[in-house]
């Protein structure tokens, strides 16, 4: 007498319920991964301009010049690179909570993927947050070229 045929048995442990439709309705798409690159690259940018802005400002006065119109300038940067950080840091808060899913998300499922690339998309806005309010507080402080 030979074995019955079960071939056609699942042998793996079942999912959890509902994890294969929540997979299938995650907002997941190539633009995740480039999202952890956005508060690195404003901030990036933010000291680029700032320095291009203020080093061409110094090139043409004096050195004892007060910096005037680079200032504003900076100021400027400063707060649209602060909105743009605030922008990209909520998307990334939104991702990280995709879902009804709790802590922590270490499971090796597309959704805790997705989940983990939030909440490191939020992280590293914070630090560009800080990095950029650093960066504008300079201008607070340095009143001439010098």
């Amino acid at each position: 007498m030979s074995a019955p045929d079960r071939s056609h048995v699942n042998h793996e442990a079942p999912d959890e319920p509902g994890r294969a439709r929540a997979e299938a309705e995650l907002p997941e798409n190539r633009g995740t991964l480039w999202m952890l690159t956005t508060g690195p690259t404003v901030w990036a940018a933010h000291l680029l301009v700032s320095y291009v802005t203020v080093a061409i400002w110094c090139a043409k006065t004096s050195r004892l010049a007060p910096l005037g119109t680079s200032r504003t300038l900076v100021i400027a940067y400063t707060g649209v690179s602060l909105a743009l950080i605030a922008f990209f840091g909520w998307r990334g808060w939104r991702q990280h909570r995709w879902g009804a899913a709790t802590l922590p998300h270490d499971a090796p499922s597309a959704a805790d993927r997705h989940r983990f690339l939030g909440f490191s998309t939020l992280l590293l806005c914070g630090l560009s947050f800080i990095a950029v309010v650093y960066q504008g507080l300079t201008i607070v402080f340095i009143g001439t070229c010098r």
